[in-house]
């Protein structure tokens, strides 16, 4: 049951994702929606927080790869829905496909490195796991311009994804220290 919920959640977040990438200025909301749609940070932390949520390290590395799957299988869904003006066929799969395909290897890493960060996380509240996630918030603006992607992306969206990051950086630190110094009361020897 537990990775039907996975699956669905996937498909959502994927689903939302585009949508919210095709909405445009047009429409009201601004263009800013473009610009967060485009962040590869949340399609990070998803498989990172479904893995936080398993008791054994492979069952959350399986649980990483199958809701970063399910994401994209949910984004390509979308892609090719009336919704957004794409009438489906064979012909549009595979050339979406096609020219997803560093997305697609890239989901067959990080999905199951991720989930299982996010079981060392839960069980042991690794700084490599910590580290790893706020890194993908703090870091994305940067990386994206230093690689050349940066045009029409939105600069208050990579301010308050900095912001996120420093936030959940802040998290990870007080948690850590929280559960260090209450392993420490609980322990009968050094920890």
């Amino acid at each position: 049951m537990a990775f039907v919920v996975i699956v669905i959640g996937g498909l959502v977040f994927g689903a939302g994702d585009q949508y919210l990438g095709s909405l445009t200025a047009a429409t009201a909301i601004g263009w800013w929606t473009i610009s967060v749609s485009l962040l590869s940070a949340p399609w990070l932390i998803l498989p990172f927080l479904v893995g936080s949520t398993q008791r054994r390290p492979r069952r959350a590395t399986a649980a990483g790869l199958v809701v970063t799957l399910s994401a994209l299988a949910g984004y390509f869904t979308m892609t090719l829905s009336p919704m957004e003006g794409v009438r489906f066929s064979l012909m549009e799969l595979r050339a979406l496909l096609g020219t997803n395909q560093l997305n697609e290897i890239g989901a067959l890493v990080t999905g199951p490195l991720f989930g299982w960060l996010g079981y060392r996380w839960h069980a042991r509240r690794s700084w490599l796991a910590a580290v790893l996630v706020t890194g993908a918030l703090c870091l994305e603006p940067l990386a994206v311009t230093v690689a050349g992607r940066s045009g029409g992306r939105s600069g208050f969206v990579w301010a308050f994804e900095v912001v996120v990051g420093v936030a959940v950086g802040t998290w990870f630190f007080v948690n850590a220290r929280r559960h260090d110094g209450l392993a420490c009361h609980t322990s009968n020897g050094p920890v």
